[in-house]
């Protein structure tokens, strides 16, 4: 509802400008004021407009209040100091209008691709990666359709690099270290699917010996480095064992790992798959385009002799015949291509700028809504098709600042700006561990590690938590403090809200922090009740529903109760002030929605759910809804539960946590 204020008011101004002073504003700023008594909109555009003009910033406000005055929904506008307009809303015709849901949409055309997760298909998911998984999936929840609103075509996919060192790693284990034939790996595999037991969770203890085995004998050491290469190069080639007991292990850590999200609310659309990525030429397409654009050139001299590269983004220029040292190199001399290079491929598919490349597609796995497909060499004859994408968000840690821009600059440099300009890095920093948390969890510390600022996490050298554990010791603590809480409730409920509260604590001690900031992850801070954590919104949720089962009134029915009811009197004043808070902040959501996608920052939003858990809490502690004598008035501090309630419940979905029936 703020949101359509503004953008009404945001209109009127424009015509306003054009009618009376015959000039246009690109972007006419408008902000919240500090406090309630300054109005709930305001704007700075008169001194925008005085140089222009010619006239006092002061002195166009007060023309510009003239003219909006009277608008539907505006009861006064200010002109406050030098030249700021304030707008002060109706209050009672807002509210009304609140109640009945009334909001700007959010969504567009074109197809969002939304890529995370992409954890290599070789271990157990850690810690770490939940955070990348968290945010993408939330960022995607932001974007696509739903309920509230239109949203933007998005589909969801997840990288497998399932030909990567990290599944070679694992091979060079399997095959080397442990001694085993491929049909071996194939029953071991087989084994521990058939007796429950997690395949990721072993590949984790065998990543962790055989990182270590490479440099475990110095005599061995460039024998094991090289059987390590070769095994690249097998897997890499394709049609061979080797490949095949990668294609094992890949496919079956994979599906643990789908399992391991599915736990968190997070499913996907597509699995492309790297070794399609090669296997289909798509390099070889994007090498011809590269060239015919004269991106990708033959380094002749220094360093980067024999190899194909291109120029860095803001690199200064070299003397002409001396070769630019700089250079990224895409193609080494020995003729195999980096990571970068396969990137760009991948994502000139993904804008559909690669003619004639394309994945074979199969059904992977069945979710309840929909299945999600992966990448084959041929696949079924109807399938989806997802290499159009008018914008691409890659949630992508930011170790890999550089190669990202490196796929951004490629796009320019062949002259594709507009999708350069629609690729977005949502890059952020890793997840570590607290101290106290890292020890909680069983880790031996020596004494050096306990004066650290927090642990880092490394599945090379098998150091983590892994997610599937790090869920279980949650929804297990999580239990604890409900059955001591609520032990007359039945172990179902109780279960379904240990597991409603543990998923959404991780969720939002995930969420809650801006993308550039480092975590050092705590399970004791993130399940507690009090402060900025899930379970403080949630349980806000739910006092709001208890207040009105106790009342004996549905959502529907409070929210219905105040028509008739003389709002205006329970506004004013300094009293109303305070009641008017809670409606402003739920009024809010698409305001928020909007800042959030625009700036590819999740953390928008899940702060703004404590900012609105807050308010209602302070509602609640003002105001004694059950026992409020003024009929009107407990009507319409129903209708503020009910509210609440619904914005809580409402922007608590859109960062993917459910809020439990008791807590």
């Amino acid at each position: 509802m703020y949101r359509t204020m503004t953008q009404a008011l945001l209109a009127r101004m424009e015509t306003v400008l054009k009618d009376k002073y015959d000039t246009t504003v690109a972007n006419i700023a408008t902000e919240q004021p500090p406090n309630l008594q300054l109005g709930e909109i305001a704007s700075p555009v008169a001194f925008e407009l005085a140089k222009r003009l010619r006239k006092a910033p002061r002195a166009i406000a007060t023309e510009l209040a003239e003219e909006l005055a009277g608008m539907p929904g505006v009861a006064v506008v200010e002109v406050a100091g030098a030249g700021y307009l304030n707008i002060k809303l109706d209050r009672a015709a807002t509210a009304l209008r609140i109640v009945a849901d009334e909001h700007a949409d959010v969504g567009g055309e074109g197809l969002r691709l939304v890529e995370h997760t992409s954890i290599n298909p070789n271990k157990a998911a850690h810690v770490g990666h939940l955070r990348n998984a968290i945010l993408g999936d939330t960022f995607a929840r932001l974007l696509r359709k739903d309920a509230y609103k239109s949203g933007y075509p998005t589909v969801v996919q997840n990288y497998i690099d399932n030909t990567g060192v990290q599944v070679a790693d694992v091979v060079v284990g399997l095959l080397h270290l442990e001694g085993k034939t491929p049909v071996q790996v194939d029953e071991l595999i087989g084994g521990l699917i058939a007796r429950g037991e997690r395949v990721d969770y072993f590949m984790w203890d065998l990543y962790a010996r055989v990182s270590q085995w490479y440099d475990s004998d110095p005599a061995e050491k460039e024998a094991r480095k090289k059987l390590r290469l070769d095994t690249l190069h097998e897997l890499e080639t394709g049609g061979n064992e080797v490949a095949r007991v990668a294609d094992l292990v890949a496919t079956a850590v994979l599906e643990r790992h789908l399992e391991t999200m599915e736990r968190l609310g997070i499913e996907y659309d597509f699995l492309p798959r790297e070794s399609e990525i090669l296997h289909l030429h798509f390099w070889q397409a994007a090498r011809q385009l590269m060239m015919e654009r004269g991106v990708l050139y033959l380094e002749t001299a220094g360093k980067n002799k024999g190899c194909w590269v291109m120029r860095r983004p803001g690199a200064e220029a070299v003397t002409e015949g001396e070769p630019d040292e700089d250079a990224k190199v895409i193609v080494r001399s020995n003729g195999t291509v980096t990571y970068v290079g396969k990137d760009i491929a991948y994502h000139l598919w993904k804008f559909g700028l690669l003619p004639g490349c394309d994945f074979g597609y199969t059904i992977f796995r069945e979710y309840a809504t929909h299945p999600c497909w992966i990448s084959t060499m041929h696949g079924e004859e109807k399938h989806p098709h997802y290499g159009q994408a008018a914008a691409i968000y890659n949630v992508i840690d930011s170790r890999q600042n550089d190669p990202q821009a490196n796929v951004v600059e490629s796009l320019r440099a062949m002259g594709f700006t507009d999708a350069a300009e629609h690729y977005t890095h949502v890059n952020y920093e890793f997840v570590a561990l607290t101290i106290r948390c890292a020890e909680d969890l069983g880790y031996v510390l020596s004494d050096e590690d306990k004066l650290r600022p927090y642990i880092e996490v490394s599945g090379r050298k098998g150091f983590g938590v892994k997610a599937d554990d790090l869920i279980d010791r949650l929804i297990a603590a999580a239990k604890a403090e409900v059955d001591a809480r609520h032990p007359e409730d039945a172990e179902e409920l109780r279960r379904d809200a240990a597991e409603k509260i543990a998923i959404g604590a991780l969720r939002f001690f995930m969420l809650k922090f801006t993308r550039n900031t480092l975590i050092a992850f705590d399970f004791r801070d993130a399940l507690s009740f009090e402060g900025e954590t899930g379970p403080y919104v949630q349980y806000s949720a739910v006092r709001a529903a208890n207040i009105l089962r106790k009342a004996g009134v549905s959502m529907k029915n409070a929210l219905h109760g105040i028509h008739g009811v003389d709002l205006a009197p329970y506004f004013s004043a300094d009293a109303g002030d305070s009641l008017w808070a809670m409606w402003l902040a739920a009024s809010r959501v698409t305001t928020v929605l909007e800042q959030a996608i625009a700036a590819a920052e999740p953390a928008i939003v899940a702060r703004y759910a404590f900012q609105l858990a807050q308010e209602f809490n302070n509602f609640y502690h003002r105001n004694h809804v059950l026992n409020e004598q003024d009929e009107a008035r407990k009507k319409l501090l129903l209708a503020t539960a009910a509210v609440a309630h619904r914005e809580l419940e409402r922007v608590l979905g859109f960062l993917g946590i459910a809020v439990p029936v008791s807590m």
